[in-house]
């Protein structure tokens, strides 16, 4: 397969994919539906999908957002880990999600989006309707079990894993590392220093989904 990271972004979204995030919104007045996986799996690209069918019904919110700041991770010495579970804002994270959940009527809630040309969040960049019926939150640890990760999955009416195959998928995060200012020979690195060690804990929890997605034929669906 030569389908590149920039490539899945125009893929194909199967109907079966589109009609269930939309059964989603029809059993509630707003749902919450995750989308889990490895590092560079695509799961921004299948919420990018899911939004060009739904439009205004939808609105991405990443766990990406939650990033630690780089000043505080060089604080932690964390620095070099960051991608790990402890490089978040969790509680925060979770906090968010609580107040996603039960939406108030005329209020906007702002969420920190997570943005790469600076590899920084940005507080508030993300704003959440309350009329807006689903909410789609992508990010690595949404199935985790240990705490404050634990009380992500019980706040979600959904949890979709996005499979790839491993080398394509480290092949990808190659790639992105690349354009956002790495060497070939550091983007390699941090692939197997941190993205991989990463990827293993994320895909321990995949059984706790409640559906694999992924790339067929140049098309997302339902695997």
């Amino acid at each position: 397969m030569t389908t590149s990271e920039n490539d899945i972004a125009g893929l194909l979204i199967d109907e079966a994919v589109v009609n269930a995030a939309r059964a989603l919104i029809k059993e509630r007045p707003r749902a919450l539906l995750g989308l889990v996986g490895a590092p560079g799996a695509g799961k921004s690209s299948v919420s990018e999908a899911l939004l060009n069918q739904l439009g205004e019904a939808m609105q991405v919110v990443p766990m990406d957002g939650y990033h630690l700041s780089n000043l505080e991770l060089a604080r932690l010495g964390r620095a070099e880990r960051k991608g790990a579970p402890d490089t978040f804002d969790s509680a925060g994270y979770v906090s968010l999600l609580e107040r996603l959940r039960t939406p108030k009527a005329d209020e906007i809630v702002y969420a920190p989006g997570f943005y790469r040309r600076i590899e920084e969040p940005i507080a508030a960049s993300i704003a959440v309707s309350p009329q807006t019926p689903l909410v789609v939150t992508e990010g690595n640890y949404l199935l985790m079990e240990e705490a404050p990760w634990d009380r992500v999955r019980q706040l979600l009416d959904e949890v979709w894993y996005v499979e790839v195959d491993t080398e394509l998928r480290e092949q990808w995060l190659v790639e992105r590392h690349m354009r956002f200012g790495r060497s070939e020979l550091d983007a390699r690195a941090w692939v197997v220093s941190t993205d991989r060690p990463n990827a293993e804990r994320i895909e321990a929890t995949r059984a706790r989904a409640d559906r694999l997605i992924g790339w067929d034929g140049g098309c997302i669906r339902f695997l």
